[in-house]
Order: C-alpha cells, then structure tokens, then sequence
C-alpha cells in the first residue's frame, strides 16, 4: 500500500484485472521480441565472419607487424547491429543483477521481529511508520509495520492484507523487476517506459478491487487505511492516486494505450531484423587468427601492458586504502 483515496463505501471499484494482465503480457511479447532481434543479428554477425589465418590487411609500424579484418560495408553493417544487440543483452543482465542484489538486501535488513498473529505469512517489522508491501520473486512475502498495526482497525487491517495478498499471489514484484529490466535495456523500444509506468498503476488498482471484494464490497476500510497510510506527521496526506481515488469511486481509469509509439515500436523492430537480414546475405568479414589490431609478436604486447597494469594496481590500491575504516 503506497498511496492513498479517499472513497464512498457505496460504489463498488471497477475490475481491472483483464487490463492489467494485458498490460504485462504486451510487455512480454516485445520484450521478447526485442531480445529475439538482438539474438537474431549477433547469430548473423557471427556466421557473416570468417577466420583464416591470412585473411586479414597486415601492417608494420616501427618494425611490428599488426593485422586487421577486412569487410565490406554489408558487414560492417551487420557487425554495427550486432553491437547493439550485444549492448541491449548486457544492459538486461546487468540490470536483472542489479535489481537482485538490491532486493536481497533490502530484505536482509528489514527487522522482521516475527509472525503476525493468526497470519503466518505475513511478517511484522519494527518501524513506527505504517507501512505494508509486499517483497519477494520467487516466494514473495507480506510485511507489515508495528506502525500500521497500531494506527490500523480489524477492517482496516483485513483491507491491506487482502491488497497485499493480491500482489503475492500473481507476483507483483517479480513482474515489475522484469518490467523495468526490459525497459531500462531496450531503449529503442520507447514505449515499454509508459507500459511499465502502467502496469504499476493497473497493479495497484487490481490489489484495490481484491480487497474490497475481501470485505464483500465495502470500500470504507480501504479508503481509512489508505489515508492512514498517506497522512504525514503534521495531518497533510500527501501521494494520493486518481487512478485508484477513480476505482475506489466506481468509475473506470481513464488511460489509452500509446499507439504511435507501440506502432513505431513494431517499425523498428521489423526495421532492424528486416535490415540484417538483408546485408547478412552480401556480408563478408575476413579475420584472421590475431585479434584485431593486436601485435603478431605476444611478448612485445605484454610488455607494452605492464605500465598500465601497474597504473590500474596502484589507482585500485589507493582507492581501497581510501576505503578503509580509521
């Protein structure tokens, strides 16, 4: 629970779980569609390049004789896509990485003092704050501050757990690390931003409509906590949501999905797979078994590396010593 409403206990919330589970699996589908191009011109890339041990430009400089690959333009096209394939690959698993080791230790230190009473998968954390959320991919798990359980009525408290147990059992956080480790990494692809800002809304909303249909349709004791959760110390309540005011109130979120961009979207993948395809066919790279403008002579390579290994230890040796505890 992040955001506050105000509602009238009346009118029902409008459903949105059809919407939600649209937004993610468009998601899915060109996200997918983007790591299957990148995939596609690195595996042309590769078969476009041919190594021979004297299929390459050879020159000497100063007596050391270096080499370099030949290609024609079709193949310095294909490698130039392949790089950005080999770019977008990298940026999602660093970001998947990234976002794993953020959440695990985001999890280690939260000071867990033990279960909730007669709720034994929901975890009760000391903070004098009220808060309630759900963390976990694999097997996501409800927290919920002594805060909350001391500002928060019996309804109150059933309404946040049944918001939360919604995110638990479809995924919330699993979905959304995935969500954003896609739109961080295809950056060609601009219209995964507005579908991951969305899909965090739609979210929020379907969590809203399964805890009211929890409590058998009455919005009250959602509407308090979120304004529970939302009041700050001074009595400003801060951070409310239409999307989620507008269910709370019965009427339908009003958003469009963003066509010129889905479309332009569709463009340029069908663009680039179409582009690679078609200079794959004429490509040619010749390399040979050196790598590329690296000396045939090894021991005077390494020799040339040892004043710039010594420079990076010692940078690396004064940044740990920087680093150190007095």
């Amino acid at each position: 629970m992040t955001s506050p409403a105000t509602a009238r206990s009346s009118a029902p919330p409008v459903s949105s779980e059809p919407a939600a589970g649209s937004v993610y699996r468009l998601q899915l589908a060109l996200g997918a569609a983007g790591l299957a191009a990148c995939s596609l011109v690195l595996g042309l890339a590769v078969r476009s390049v041919h190594v021979a041990p004297a299929a390459a430009h050879r020159i000497d400089v100063g007596g050391l004789r270096f080499t370099y690959p030949t290609m024609d333009a079709a193949a310095l096209l294909v490698l130039a896509l392949a790089a950005l394939g080999a770019a977008v690959l990298v940026v999602i698993l660093r970001s998947a990485w990234r976002q794993a080791a953020n959440h695990r230790r985001f999890i280690a230190t939260l000071p867990v003092t033990g279960p909730l009473p007669g709720h034994p998968t929901v975890a009760v954390i000391e903070a004098s704050a009220p808060m309630a959320f759900c963390a976990g991919w694999v097997q996501p798990r409800i927290y919920v501050s002594t805060g909350a359980l001391e500002h928060l009525t019996v309804r109150e408290l059933d309404a946040v757990l049944a918001h939360e147990q919604h995110h638990r059992a479809v995924r919330d956080p699993l979905r959304l690390a995935v969500s954003r480790a896609l739109a961080q990494a295809l950056f060609f692809l601009p219209v995964l931003q507005p579908l991951h800002a969305r899909y965090g809304d739609v979210a929020e909303v379907t969590a809203d409509a399964a805890a009211v249909r929890a409590l058998e349709g009455a919005t009250g004791p959602l509407a308090s906590a979120l304004l529970t959760f939302g009041t700050t110390p001074s009595g400003e309540v801060v951070g409310i949501s239409p999307q989620r005011v507008d269910s709370l109130l019965g009427e339908p979120p009003a958003w469009r999905l963003p066509w010129l961009l889905l479309v332009g979207g569709l463009v340029t993948l069908a663009g680039v797979i179409a582009l690679a395809w078609r200079a794959s066919a004429t490509a040619s790279a010749q390399a040979s078994l050196n790598l590329p403008i690296v000396s045939s002579q090894p021991c005077v390579l390494v020799l040339a590396l040892i004043p710039v290994i010594a420079c990076l230890a010692g940078v690396l040796g004064r940044r740990a010593t920087g680093r150190a505890p007095h």
